[in-house]
């Protein structure tokens, strides 16, 4: 795989990862690509600072069309807000690091001789970040199916399909 299509794959896939927690229980900030690394995907801008308040806000917004969405119980908001927050709280610190990777990435690219060794370090590098992202999401995404029903489950997984432009949307 070329660096950039790599580069490509790895952004959209830890974006999903991201963005996917966001809509899950919804909320959790997205990794994702751009020039300053401002985390969107599919029209939803996410606060790119990395702004606690700001990302705080985004996630109450979330949480609460999701809940909408799936009809959650005011028991199961109260157990499920706890696990985004702190999904967002283990996350926020992988949006920094790949932000300092995709930096050594376009350093290396804009020497006077490509440096390929920081290419590659800059993407086993992201590649990492992703696996831990991915490995959080899939966390959270359990915690949060064994409080839904399988009635809500299933709305939710018909919200991330549409959120995704998924197939059975």
């Amino acid at each position: 795989m070329t660096t950039a299509l790599g580069r490509l794959f790895l952004n959209r896939y830890t974006a999903l990862a991201f963005i996917a927690g966001a809509g899950l229980s919804a909320g959790v900030a997205a990794l994702a690509q751009t020039g300053g690394m401002a985390a969107f995907h599919h029209g939803m801008m996410m606060p790119g600072s990395g702004n606690p308040a700001d990302m705080a806000a985004h996630v109450d917004q979330m949480l609460k069309h999701l809940y909408v969405e799936i009809d959650a119980t005011d028991a199961q908001k109260a157990q499920i807000d706890p696990l985004v927050r702190q999904a967002m709280s283990d996350l926020v610190p992988l949006h920094t690091q790949a932000q300092t990777a995709q930096t050594q990435f376009f350093q290396a690219l804009t020497q006077p001789t490509v440096d390929r060794n920081s290419l590659e370090a800059a993407r086993e590098a992201h590649l990492q970040l992703a696996d831990q992202a991915s490995k959080r999401f899939v966390q959270l995404v359990g915690d949060v199916g064994s409080i839904l029903t399988p009635t809500q489950r299933q709305a939710l997984a018909s919200h991330l399909q549409k959120l995704h432009g998924m197939p059975g949307s």
